[in-house]
């Protein structure tokens, strides 16, 4: 959060505002009384919307995640209560019905509530439950998107979701059920036979398990697989591994989360795609399947 920021709860009594982002006029207008269900994106401030930005810098009361940043938060107002309510695997973390109770009680109180999800909030973020809590306690909201890590997070490293030459078609899948176990209600051997790309969210914890369970469907432990973590940062970090010794190769290195896993021929894209990696001085192939040679990016 920016220096001026600060944690406060708003007096009883305050005047109204309503901030909008400049130069861009017909944005909406957050009124008193609604909660706004907003994606934050990846990570990266530069990829939030406009209609995101718009909600951070006119809302009384955020509340967030574990992923969003202190650099997204930073752009409320200072006056803006900050609510913190994210959900770490193996740690405290607020329960679902309370963050959907507060989001209520804020409402009633006429606040304009953003509650601010890492991503898209429709995508593994639980924003669905929580626009049903809504709906049933007669509170208005809107939606608004964002982008997912899967397909954001990917590109940053370099891996397109889908690429004509390797896939086409990618299944989101996430790594683990509401009480924090694989998965069970999945036909993995359909995953495995029928799906090109395979993009993994909070799989990290579960990776050995997830792993020797599409190994045993049908996927070959040889095949290329990518972990990111902290897509979109400064400090992201891509392990290029294989299915057969991700868990390995995480154990070896002390790769830890949060990450996006894909899986799929187009983790081979990263040796052409790699942008951020291009910056640095690598050397990018012109085709990363392995049939026209390589190209010097410099």
């Amino acid at each position: 959060m920016s220096s001026d920021s600060k944690v406060i709860n708003l007096a009883q009594g305050s005047e109204p505002h309503t901030r909008t982002v400049s130069g861009f006029p017909g944005l909406p207008v957050f009124e008193p009384g609604w909660v706004w269900l907003v994606g934050a994106g990846p990570g990266d401030p530069g990829l939030l919307t406009l209609h995101a930005v718009n909600a951070l810098q006119q809302a009384d009361v955020i509340v967030h995640d574990a992923l969003v940043s202190e650099n997204i938060l930073g752009m409320a107002a200072p006056e803006t209560e900050i609510i913190y309510s994210g959900k770490r695997g193996g740690k405290p973390s607020a329960k679902q019905r309370d963050i959907s109770a507060k989001l209520v009680e804020l409402a009633r109180a006429g606040k304009r509530v953003l509650r601010l999800k890492g991503g898209d909030p429709f995508v593994f973020g639980r924003g669905g439950e929580e626009a049903l809590a809504l709906v049933e306690a007669g509170i208005h909201f809107r939606i608004v998107p964002g982008i997912t890590a899967g397909i954001g997070g990917l590109a940053y490293a370099g891996i397109p979701a889908t690429h004509r030459d390797t896939n086409h078609a990618v299944t989101f899948i996430t790594g683990h059920m509401a009480g924090g176990d694989v998965p069970e209600n999945l036909d993995w051997t359909a995953i495995a036979k029928g799906s090109p790309a395979i993009v993994l969210h909070m799989a990290l914890s579960h990776l050995d398990a997830i792993t020797k369970i599409m190994i045993e469907a049908g996927r070959s432990p040889s095949e290329p697989m990518a972990l990111v973590r902290n897509a979109t940062l400064p400090d992201q970090l891509v392990l290029e591994t294989t299915l057969g010794r991700a868990a390995v190769d995480v154990a070896r290195t002390g790769f830890s989360g949060p990450a996006i896993i894909a899986i799929g021929e187009i983790v081979r894209m990263r040796d052409s795609l790699d942008w951020l990696g291009a910056m640095s001085g690598k050397t990018l192939r012109t085709d990363p399947l392995g049939t026209r040679g390589a190209l010097n990016a410099g």
